[in-house]
């Protein structure tokens, strides 16, 4: 069961560019001292009384008294700027874990992951989860940005794919194909199959429009929604 969202204080460890706008923060836990999560939760970040922004978790749940939070800066609003300003020492506060972008306990049926540039961040989370396993459950993930620099955590990823037969990973640019025909034509048989979608609304609607013409569920295709 996921925890029950809290207000959280930590302290930022180190800041890093993965990619000219993608940045990466570690923090450590001051209050509580860990924070209990699932892989593919979030974290919200005030600036102001109705003003807040969600931030991926991007570290794994197996080290709770320190979290990594990931974040796409390019906008350019007051959560990129506040991202960008962050350096080590300062103090952060935030509300979380939230979100149900999360394995179900249980479930074995196979896996789809698809993922459109900074939507990577969660999906990436859960497949480092099924590493941890072994990948008892068979997995595919489609990593999908404009261009090839966008695609955040690929050589991680492909690692994956290296280390574990039940891992297959595909990253994709726009002069490839797009996310919704890419997982079209790897979706042969839709039986036992269970999807996660992650990026902007357009692409979670055309991904499982395809998917859906394959035969799934529409119950069985969860989704987050970046913008």
């Amino acid at each position: 069961m996921a925890e029950k969202p809290r207000e959280c204080r930590a302290r930022v460890m180190a800041c890093r560019a993965l990619t000219p706008d993608v940045l990466e923060a570690d923090l450590a836990m001051v209050d509580p001292p860990a924070l209990a999560f699932d892989a593919g939760q979030w974290v919200s970040v005030p600036f102001g009384p109705k003003t807040v922004r969600a931030y991926s978790i991007a570290s794994s749940p197996r080290t709770p008294t320190t979290i990594t939070l990931c974040a796409d800066i390019a906008p350019g609003g007051v959560g990129s700027r506040w991202f960008r300003g962050l350096g080590a020492g300062a103090e952060v506060r935030f509300k979380g874990p939230l979100g149900g972008f999360m394995l179900e306990p249980g479930d074995t049926r196979r896996l789809l992951l698809v993922a459109e540039e900074i939507g990577i961040v969660p999906v990436r989370a859960l497949a480092e989860e099924l590493a941890a396993s072994g990948f008892a459950r068979p997995a595919t993930l489609v990593s999908w940005a404009r261009e090839r620099r966008g695609l955040v955590y690929d050589a991680d990823l492909a690692m994956l794919a290296r280390q574990h037969a039940g891992f297959a990973y595909h990253p994709i640019t726009a002069a490839d194909d797009a996310p919704a025909a890419a997982a079209e034509r790897l979706v042969t048989d839709a039986t036992s199959l269970v999807a996660y979608v992650a990026g902007g609304e357009a692409t979670i609607k055309a991904v499982r429009a395809a998917l859906m013409a394959r035969g799934m569920d529409r119950k069985a295709i969860k989704w987050e929604k970046f913008w």
